[in-house]
């Protein structure tokens, strides 16, 4: 066995039951894959709530967001020839596509990192506009020269695409839209500037020519993206064989920036690796975990909502340990410890 994560005794730290849903017509069916981040002594974390409407008889319910962030409802009867609701996340009705569930951000602080509570003054973050309609989800944060950046995945009927909102305070946003258009997402961006440019890790996915890699850019203002690079591939017949995806920013270590990424395989089965990136030219992979360095193992990461499933968007770094905050089964988030130097000692293996 390769894991090599210690998970916290009492996790899951957050379920379902633990947030109240946004309005009386939804249901919470899933908390998972925060951001991380500390502000004001505190460390807070920003959860991908994923809510559900309430069943009515004869009906299936969709929602969206409007363009000024509030849930709207769709009901479509059953019977209704138009209707294919084959799928029970995806349900299309004369030709459109609609979620079952839609997902939004919801900000939690803590002064030990262990118990999270919502602060009134801090409001949830939704969906707002066309390209927001079905939702936001899977939110990481950087903070780079005193501004947080919160990259995260738009959903709507156009596509997924990474959008970007930035604060100094979490209380006003500045949303600067669309960074990297469908379909993309598991945008992450560094934390320091590298010969005075922005860099981050994103995931265009192909479906026919191509795949799910992992790509890296440069900026020089973390809104506008290019010179465009693809870094790691899947990889037959291990655990990142069918996607994979960049999780929280990269850390700077003393043999390159320590990348952790997620990678699943055919049959949806989601663990961790890691990537080591040159300081210098961090588009240059010195090395790359042959194994998971995080598998689902324990129970409530084998069974949920989506089983099998440890996804992580969000860490905190004290030396040489990391405070891995994550997604279990899809359903609750959880907290586990890694050591830098025994992931860097498992890569150089």
């Amino acid at each position: 066995m390769t894991d090599i994560a210690n998970r916290y005794s009492e996790n899951p730290l957050l379920s379902p039951k633990d947030l109240k849903p946004s309005n009386k017509n939804m249901l919470i069916e899933c908390l998972l894959n925060p951001g991380t981040f500390e502000f004001n002594g505190k460390i807070g974390l920003l959860v991908r709530v994923a809510e559900r409407t309430v069943k009515k008889d004869g009906l299936i319910s969709v929602p969206f967001y409007n363009d000024f962030g509030k849930v709207e409802i769709l009901d479509f009867k059953l019977d209704d020839p138009k209707l294919d609701a084959s799928d029970a996340r995806v349900i299309n009705y004369d030709g459109v596509d609609y979620l079952t569930t839609i997902s939004h951000l919801r900000l939690l602080f803590s002064d030990d990192g262990i118990t999270f509570s919502e602060l009134e003054e801090y409001p949830a973050l939704f969906g707002e506009g066309e390209y927001e309609s079905y939702g936001i989800e899977d939110c990481r944060v950087s903070k780079v020269d005193g501004v947080y950046y919160l990259t995260y995945t738009m959903v709507s009927p156009n596509g997924v695409g990474v959008g970007l909102r930035t604060t100094r305070d979490w209380k006003d946003f500045d949303k600067k839209g669309m960074i990297f258009s469908p379909h993309n997402k598991d945008c992450a961006i560094f934390e320091e500037k590298i010969n005075n440019k922005f860099y981050a890790l994103h995931r265009p996915s192909s479906p026919e020519l191509g795949g799910n890699y992992i790509w890296i850019a440069e900026s020089p203002d973390g809104i506008h993206w290019g010179n465009h690079k693809c870094i790691s591939k899947t990889r037959t017949s291990k655990f990142d064989s069918k996607r994979l995806g960049a999780g929280a920013s990269p850390i700077k270590t003393k043999d390159g920036w320590l990348a952790i990424y997620h990678g699943a395989t055919e049959k949806n089965r989601y663990c961790l690796g890691a990537l080591l990136l040159d300081l210098k030219d961090p588009s240059i992979v010195i090395a790359r975990s042959e194994e998971p360095i995080m598998e689902p193992l324990a129970e409530y990461e084998k069974t949920g909502f989506f089983g099998n499933v440890v996804f992580t968007n969000g860490h905190l770094v004290n030396g040489d340990e990391i405070s891995v905050y994550y997604g279990a089964s899809d359903e609750h988030v959880c907290l586990a410890t890694l050591s830098i130097e025994s992931i860097l000692k498992s890569l150089k293996k």
